[in-house]
């Protein structure tokens, strides 16, 4: 098939015949043994396939090809080639003809790339694997509403001195796992996940150029089946990355935390991209004239719901779940995927490990001709029935702290006025509740999970300003003991609600995005080390703040109560305190979590948020309750009984009550 003849490139790669034709169900890539490789590409357009072969030497990697071999048209428009021997370490890559018109290209599904990912590399996985990889196990997750995830991002979490990782070590893999400060910390916090900015390998960065600081987010998919090279100690050598990032989740995996993977499937770096050129304007979506479109404002958006692109998106998903044991994956922009790869995902990994999250952004960067019905939006999240699928809460997020666009704006705990139910709203994880006015929720009008692990409970991510930021921007003229309130309230409000816990790296010691000129940066994806960095030593300046979010996950831990694993258990167990009976004053929202001998082998709970800048009174059923969070403190030791029925909240504070 030549495709200068098929006039409308969209509605044949669409059509009935180009699919009974092509969809393919195979193995594709390099298929490895230590006696052949064979090699399969899926190119239904092209009119020749061969592969370009460059040998072993790493650091040759501008040298011109060894050898340059035709591959044999096979079934379903795939591409196939077998070559003897033992090919662990060969550099190779595919040479398309279409159209008359030859484009090199790396394998799609390369499991090892050379530097800058610009050369494929057959690989002996097997010989990547850790000392004792066989042996690595998870730790254990009974409910997915154990989850209390950590967001952090490779370089920033030892890039700074203040970290103690060893200077050559700092922003890599390696440095990650080394028994320092910042690994410390999060065995120290108790965080259940560990989520990772996306360490695939991604575009922006020149590896060959690593003596020069260097930074991006990640969010450039280049390659998405192979680890990251600026993390690695060694680029050059594909091998070194894979073991490590192994190491990385085995080290993590003894240490008790679960990791999960940042994945973009939804665009790529360019439209220079390996898929582009093997089928060009296959695995995009385009407008009715034949443009690309860009639903991810970023250049370019993917095409999930074309069956190559779903099967690609599946299989990496699994090869990262199964050769890397991965524990979870977050989808960017996962608005721009449609419902049903997001279903066979879901369905797969359950074939491999029940207990894997899934999360994502329910929304999209731009305008797409995905139907909003078909698309795996915030508001479809109702459409997964039953299944682990989950969405941030954006309801939440700015209930707590103001929108995150408009950056002066005020939420619940900064003096937004009126935020009540937007409050009530995330303590029951977006799931329907006969108390909460959801037409007073922040965004939804409409409860929108059927379960409590389909929404991600959060105040702030890398996305924006910190919470920290967020917080000073919109009182600027406050005390630093006013904005600590501020912000022990909203990690109260995250920890003690349902659904999936999300805490932005550093959000626990007051991190800034701060730049050398002072100002603070809403956006820092290309920003400076000196802006992204983690200070660690803010953990003794903030030690109180870090001890309080500590404390809050101590508590979510040790009470069932906070983590119900049913809309059903939370309907018969959470009942609001209501204003104008037990108390009187707004911005104020208190609930009593009636979970004794039920979802607790232990006693009733009473929670309450005061988000003025006074005191409040609240009339509290009449028994003996141990007060275990307040303004100063959070955990679940005493700091006093209380036996009136009449409480005073200090402003600005979370109240936690155990009954007796």
């Amino acid at each position: 098939m030549k495709m200068r003849e098929v006039v409308d490139v969209k509605k044949y790669f669409e059509s009935k015949e180009f699919q009974d034709l092509y969809n393919y169900d195979g193995k594709l890539g390099s298929i490895y043994s230590k006696n052949k490789t064979k090699f399969i590409l899926w190119a239904p357009t092209a009119e020749e396939v061969k592969i370009a072969f460059y040998g072993k030497d790493p650091y040759n990697y501008t040298c011109e090809a060894k050898k340059v071999v035709r591959m044999d048209k096979d079934i379903k428009g795939t591409w196939t080639l077998e070559v003897e021997g033992d090919l662990s370490g060969e550099f190779y890559n595919y040479i398309v003809n279409i159209d008359r018109e030859e484009k090199e290209l790396v394998d799609p599904y390369a499991k090892a790339v050379g530097v800058n990912g610009n050369r494929s590399m057959v690989v002996d996985l097997y010989s990547t694997n850790p000392d004792g990889w066989n042996e690595d196990k998870k730790p254990e997750l009974k409910s997915w509403t154990d989850t209390i995830i950590y967001e952090v991002h490779v370089r920033d979490f030892t890039i700074d001195e203040s970290s103690g990782v060893e200077v050559n070590l700092r922003g890599k893999f390696k440095g990650f796992i080394q028994d320092k400060t910042p690994l410390n910390h999060l065995k120290e916090m108790g965080f259940t996940h560990i989520h990772l900015l996306p360490a695939f390998d991604y575009g922006s960065v020149d590896e060959t150029k690593l003596h020069i600081p260097q930074f991006n987010w990640g969010y450039d998919p280049k390659n998405y089946n192979v680890p990251e090279g600026s993390y690695s100690i060694n680029p050059y050598k594909g091998e070194v990355r894979i073991k490590e990032f192994k190491e990385l989740v085995q080290k993590l995996h003894k240490e008790g935390l679960r990791v999960v993977m940042d994945v973009v499937y939804n665009h790529t770096y360019d439209l220079n991209s390996f898929l582009n050129l093997a089928v060009p304007k296959y695995y995009y979506r385009e407008d009715e004239e034949g443009n690309y479109t860009d639903g991810s404002a970023c250049g370019n958006e993917t095409a999930s719901d074309r069956y190559m692109f779903r099967k690609y998106m599946v299989d990496s998903v699994v090869y990262w779940a199964k050769e890397y044991h991965i524990d979870g994956f977050r989808f960017d922009l996962m608005g721009l995927h449609d419902i049903e790869t997001m279903k066979e995902i879901r369905e797969e990994l359950d074939k491999i490990d029940k207990s894997i999250i899934v999360y994502g952004e329910g929304w999209v960067g731009g305008a797409t001709p995905l139907p909003e019905d078909k698309a795996a939006l915030k508001k479809n999240t109702f459409k997964y029935d039953e299944m682990q699928i989950a969405a941030f809460s954006d309801d939440c997020r700015d209930g707590i702290k103001g929108h995150v666009f408009y950056e002066e704006e005020a939420g619940f705990i900064n003096g937004g006025e009126g935020l009540e139910e937007a409050i009530k709203f995330a303590v029951v994880a977006s799931t329907k509740h006969p108390e909460v006015d959801v037409n007073k929720a922040m965004y939804a009008r409409e409860f929108w999970a059927n379960e409590p692990y389909q929404t991600v409970t959060y105040a702030s991510a890398h996305d924006n300003l910190t919470l920290w930021d967020k917080i000073q921007t919109v009182s600027k003229d406050l005390s630093e003991d006013e904005l600590i309130k501020m912000n022990k309230l909203s990690a109260a409000i995250v920890l003690t609600s349902q659904g999936i816990s999300f805490i932005h790296a550093g959000e626990e010691i007051a991190r800034t995005k701060e730049d050398e000129e002072g100002r603070l940066i809403e956006n820092s994806f290309e920003s400076s080390d000196y802006v992204n960095k983690i200070r660690w030593d803010r953990r003794e300046k903030y030690k109180d703040l870090m001890e309080y979010y500590k404390g809050l996950i101590k508590l979510r831990k040790t009470y069932k109560a906070f983590r119900m694993d049913s809309n059903k258990d939370i309907n018969d167990n959470i009942k609001f305190l209501e204003n104008g009976k037990e108390f009187t004053d707004s911005n104020v929202v208190a609930y009593i979590l009636n979970t004794k001998g039920k979802i607790d082998e232990k006693n009733d709970i009473l929670v309450i948020f005061n988000s003025n800048n006074k005191d409040v009174q609240v009339n509290i059923p009449h028994r003996k309750w141990s007060l275990v969070v307040n303004e100063e403190k959070a955990g679940i030791d005493e700091i006093r009984e209380i036996t009136d029925y009449r409480l005073n909240v200090k402003a600005k504070s979370a109240y936690v009550l155990i009954a007796k």
